[in-house]
């Protein structure tokens, strides 16, 4: 286990090529969030600065893993023009007192920017801009998943529906890479441990749910070698079937984190289906060390990566705590 304090992409430098197996990260979101650090990202004058200087961080980060290397990138959206996060003249709420310990900073921090097309409350597609960039620069982009919180934060907005998704986006280096699907497959829907099991039970030919025909019975032949959930005449006698796309997972708070903790069990089939046991697990903005935990927890090594050496410190204890 490694912990580094420094600027993302010069830490990364200082790594040999090929030495981590996927990285499972959240960089800090566009505009959202002043960590009073020099050279920390966020908080670039525009998205396209911010999605570039990310960018950078990734070619490192490409270069870092090894050839079958994958990518797991958690990145949310942000508003034009959005006082969320701060005041609206800019600065953070004055009653937020005693906040070092969460991440933030008492100190002055722009909202985000209008122009190149975009108007006050646009919503900027930050993932998607930032998705398309790292493909344009070399990465393969094999899949958005959708990450829904069942316990959103509640907004106040009355022209919009409330925000209760985030992305993550499978990116591998190359256009063959480590995948274990079996080590994160489902329970399928009709079996026990599914959401419903007595919804749609096997057998039943007019759905596709519960191991029946995807095909409404138009479907005469499909591969007897090959069990599937989703279609064809042979029914699924696994119980399982291979992970969706969207992820059902709440938000779980860490004591001591900064506001941005992601879950463990959202990092975890991450972790497990980007990587063999004995592994080495990348995080350059490592924060709580929530990565490095799960990565320990699987049996995996772990390499992270943060600006500010409080959290350093605090990623380094968690994950003392895991192994002992």
């Amino acid at each position: 286990m490694q912990i580094i304090t420094g600027e993302a992409t010069e830490a990364l430098r200082l790594l040999p090529s090929g030495c981590c197996s996927t990285c499972v990260t959240s960089p800090p979101y566009y505009g959202l969030r002043n960590y009073g650090e020099a050279g920390q990202i966020g908080l670039e004058e525009t998205p396209e600065e911010y999605t570039w200087r990310l960018v950078e961080v990734f070619r490192e980060v490409r270069r870092v893993l090894k050839d079958d290397g994958t990518l797991w990138l958690n990145i949310g959206d942000s508003y034009a023009a959005s006082g969320k996060g701060r005041n609206r003249d800019g600065r953070f709420n004055e009653k937020a007192e005693n906040i070092q310990s969460s991440g933030q900073r008492k100190s002055r921090i722009r909202r985000t920017c209008e122009g190149n097309g975009l108007k006050r409350k646009d919503l900027i597609g930050i993932p998607w801009l930032l998705a398309f960039a790292l493909r344009a620069d070399g990465w393969y982009l094999r899949s958005d998943i959708i990450w829904q919180k069942p316990n959103a934060m509640p907004e106040s907005v009355k022209d919009r529906p409330t925000r209760a998704h985030e992305y993550i986006f499978l990116l591998s280096k190359s256009e063959h890479y480590f995948y274990d699907a079996e080590a994160i497959k489902e329970p399928a829907v009709g079996f026990p441990g599914s959401e419903n099991p007595d919804a749609r039970r096997k057998g039943n030919s007019k759905t596709f749910r519960g191991g029946g025909a995807y095909t409404h019975n138009q479907a005469k032949e499909n591969s007897a070698s090959v069990e599937r959930q989703s279609h064809g005449l042979v029914p699924n006698e696994t119980g399982t079937r291979n992970r969706r796309t969207v992820w059902t997972i709440a938000t779980r708070p860490y004591k001591g984190a900064h506001f941005a903790t992601f879950p463990e069990e959202l990092v975890r089939p991450c972790v497990l289906a980007g990587s063999r046991l004995g592994d080495t697990i990348l995080d350059p903005f490592c924060g709580s060390g929530t990565t490095g935990a799960v990565a320990i927890q699987e049996g995996r090594d772990f390499i992270g990566i943060d600006i500010n050496p409080k959290y350093c410190t605090m990623s380094e204890q968690r994950i003392k705590e895991v192994r002992t």
